[in-house]
């Protein structure tokens, strides 16, 4: 640009995109904006009173909905590219065309081959199929362009007919300059809709306007410490290096990539704090999964390596007495439930430690024993720590069956999910490798506490060939009900100190909700403090859940956590400056029903839905693009009105 206009002058500018906060540091951009705001404004200048956006481009795919001016509803496509722009030009390509000549005939068809919205694997099969059956190349061009708005529909944004996007629609990104995804997105929803000439680089288009309205407003002064665009001398000289270090700031370890540009200017990768970048830790007072997380470390056993060998010579010189340890393994429900077993085993005089908490190297051990790549990610996770609670050694590995959790009154019945109450038996049967190490995975039932003793006292003394006798076990019982009561009490507490706090300090809150072991910070991937960093409070559900009284839900409320997760919503909807993000997993069954009661139990009352999916795979950049979004809305004065 600087060859071709050497006479102008560059007054403002601004980037978005994934790589947004790289190009800004590396070309010293002015301003950096999110995505979908920089969409929003490009799309708003072709049709000011816009109220749907769909952009799908090679690789990804963003919706919108737009109402009272700002952006209300986000949906992205995260587990796969299959409909994108890259999936048609790989078809293409395999057929012998271009990706033009290959849109222009599907315009010419006259029997388009139903293709549905699958995989992509499954959809090369139906191709072939198509292709032995004398298909046409346009009729299989025309069905993939189909194929290709059906999974925008009805597997991403899972409409149900035209009228909820509304008449007054954009649609964007590289994609749509095919015209036959073009006409097959206006056929299928009943619409004409806007497509600008410039629909791949609408991102572009977005920002600069953003930029342009930022100079406008600033009365075309800018900040005093701003340089400007890296000139072009400088370009002539730019260079950059890339380097790979461990981050030692905290437990998480964090695998940075540090750029550094010419200049002295650098950009970092890979953070789940802000620590590495302002060489601060971050400040999580306001921040109630730090707090789980601090309370929890407080249940374990932790001794010098002299203490844990003279504790393994007693162990093997008597395996029947109370010296054995305890392992319990700190994933699932046991991120509840381990101050109850904690209090139980050590009022019976036993040692009692954690397989700590999960980080990459512990998942990775345990991935050689994991049945079925299908299951929820927490659950993954939990094959790592029962590796480790074996290699640390201990006499017992305790994770018992949990049909039922206890009875919250918020719903019929109080289920755990049918992993967290099976998944004791899937360790059993795939885990060849514990020894000498008894595991005990039998159903218990503490949410009868009338029970209980009974039943636990017969599992202990069947599976530890140790006698109890029933005032001990009475005294044991008594002490983990206490216990977790108290660990209730405390995070119950904490979540309203934060709250105070946090409305005398005039900052927003946000209730990250989920499931008790979303606080693992491998399940949860940091997002958390990348949420406190970006200067909100953090609670969670159980905080405030109990404060909202039982109400009636579209489904069968029957499990206590997910009672919880619907309570949150209630009390988000009807609490100024609360907002919800949701975090979900892949692979979790029961998230495909609870996530359209929460969104509804929010839009109800005007507030926002923001939903993350997490598995194994760490997504920041779109976790970024939603949080950043909701913050834009919040600033908009638009949320909740």
């Amino acid at each position: 640009m600087y060859s071709r206009y050497p006479k102008a002058h560059i007054a403002s500018s601004a980037v978005t995109g994934y790589g947004e906060d790289m190009i800004k540091a590396a070309l010293n951009i002015e301003y950096g904006v999110v995505e979908t705001v920089a969409h929003f404004t490009a799309a708003k200048f072709f049709l000011p009173d816009v109220e749907f956006i769909i952009d799908i481009g090679g690789q990804d795919m963003k919706c919108f909905k737009i109402r009272n001016g700002a952006i209300d509803n986000i949906f992205l496509n995260e587990a796969c590219s299959s409909g994108c722009g890259s999936f048609l030009q790989t078809f293409a390509s395999s057929m012998g065309y271009g990706i033009e000549e290959f849109a222009n005939l599907g315009l010419f068809g006259d029997n388009p081959v139903d293709l549905g919205s699958r995989c992509t694997v499954f959809m090369n099969s139906s191709v072939k199929q198509a292709q032995k059956e004398g298909v046409t190349v346009e009729n299989i061009s025309a069905g993939l362009s189909i194929s290709v708005i059906k999974n925008a529909l009805y597997k991403v944004i899972r409409v149900h007919s035209a009228d909820e996007l509304g008449k007054k629609i954009v649609v964007q990104g590289g994609t749509f300059l095919n015209n036959a995804v073009l006409r097959a997105f206006e056929k299928e929803m009943g619409v004409n809709v806007i497509r600008p000439d410039i629909a791949g680089m609408m991102g572009a288009y977005g920002a600069a306007l953003y930029a342009k309205e930022l100079y406008v407003r600033k009365g075309g002064r800018h900040a005093e410490d701003y340089e400007g665009v890296i000139s072009s001398e400088e370009l002539k000289t730019f260079s950059y290096d890339v380097k790979s270090v461990t981050c030692n700031g905290c437990n998480n370890h964090c695998q940075l990539t540090v750029n550094t540009f010419s200049g002295g200017r650098k950009f970092i990768g890979g953070n789940r704090c802000e620590k590495p970048v302002t060489k601060k830790a971050q400040d999580d007072s306001l921040n109630v999964y730090e707090y789980k997380i601090s309370l929890l470390k407080e249940y374990s056993d932790v001794k010098d390596e002299a203490e844990n060998a003279d504790a393994s010579k007693n162990n093997m010189s008597d395996k029947s007495d109370r010296n054995k340890v305890i392992g319990i393994p700190l994933a699932m429900n046991m991120y509840e439930m381990l101050p109850f077993w904690y209090a139980f085993f050590k009022s019976l005089g036993y040692t009692v430690k954690t397989s700590g908490f999960s980080n990459r190297a512990m998942y990775i051990k345990g991935q050689g024993t994991i049945p079925s790549d299908t299951v929820c990610f927490p659950a993954k996770m939990m094959h790592g720590h029962i590796q480790t609670l074996i290699e640390m050694g201990v006499d017992v590995i305790f994770y018992p069956g949990m049909t039922y959790h206890f009875d919250e009154h918020k719903g019929r019945k109080n289920y755990n999910c049918a992993v967290i109450s099976g998944y004791p038996e899937v360790i059993n049967a795939n885990t060849v490798n514990f020894g000498d190490i008894t595991y005990i995975c039998d159903y218990v039932g503490p949410h009868v506490r009338s029970k209980f003793p009974e039943k636990i006292k017969a599992i202990l003394e069947n599976r530890l060939n140790t006698n109890f006798t029933k005032s001990e076990i009475k005294k044991a019982c008594d002490a983990a009900y206490t216990e977790y009561g108290n660990y209730v009490s405390k995070v119950r507490a904490k979540g309203d100190e934060i709250i105070k706090r946090a409305k005398e300090e005039g900052k927003k809150i946000i209730l990250l909700a989920g499931r008790p072991y979303h606080a693992d910070p491998e399940v949860n991937h940091g997002i958390h403090k990348l949420i406190a960093g970006l200067g909100f409070a953090v609670v969670s559900e159980d905080c405030v859940s109990y404060k909202v009284p039982k109400f009636n839900t579209n489904i069968i409320a029957q499990w206590t956590f997910h009672q919880r997760l619907f309570s949150a919503a209630k009390y988000v909807a009807d609490t100024p400056d609360f907002y919800m993000v949701h975090l979900v997993s892949f692979g979790c069954g029961l998230d495909a029903l609870t996530t359209d009661e929460v969104r509804e139990i929010l839009e109800c009352r005007g507030k926002l839905y923001t939903q993350i999916k997490i598995d194994e795979v760490t997504n920041r950049g779109a976790v970024k693009i939603r949080l950043r979004s909701l913050i834009a809305a919040i600033e908009s004065g638009k949320e909740g009105k």
